[in-house]
């Protein structure tokens, strides 16, 4: 149903925004003169100022669905992070094994020349694994609450 609902708004929005031919809106009807439009505006916003006033327990409602939204928006927002995050480790190119060079002070006092001591490889001078950093805890956990 959610689904549904949601479907019909998107539609209606990328119905709105598309480029039309225009010969609709130069109907009366289809007229609108900026300062009504605004005055209008302004009385809608107005109006809305009073609403939880007038309803209270809708606004109570509204207060919920916008926190379970909340709530689903970050569980989302955490799942795709999960993913862009194994996908970037993932992708990472393994290096190329080759023997390590150490470039300093050769043992006749040289400077910049290569000393190949041939114990240590690429892989040992790789920096050590390290797990990967926790996200912090969700809200419900912080907050004490259930999660829903």
């Amino acid at each position: 149903m959610f689904f549904l609902l949601r479907m019909a708004f998107w539609l209606t929005i990328v119905c709105v925004l598309l480029p039309g031919s225009g010969e609709k809106a130069q109907s009366p009807e289809a007229k609108i003169d900026a300062v009504q439009a605004m005055t209008f505006a302004g009385a809608a916003v107005s109006d809305m100022r009073g609403f939880c006033e007038r309803n209270p327990e809708a606004c109570v409602v509204g207060g919920k669905v916008a926190t379970a939204i909340g709530h689903r928006a970050e569980a989302g927002a955490r799942t795709i992070i999960d993913f862009v995050s194994n996908q970037i480790a993932d992708s990472k190119p393994a290096p190329a094994e080759e023997p390590a060079r150490i470039v300093g002070v050769s043992t006749t006092g040289a400077l910049g020349t290569s000393i190949h001591h041939g114990t240590l490889t690429a892989t040992d001078l790789k920096p050590a694994w390290h797990a990967p950093v926790p996200l912090p805890p969700r809200r419900e956990v912080r907050a004490g609450r259930p999660a829903v």
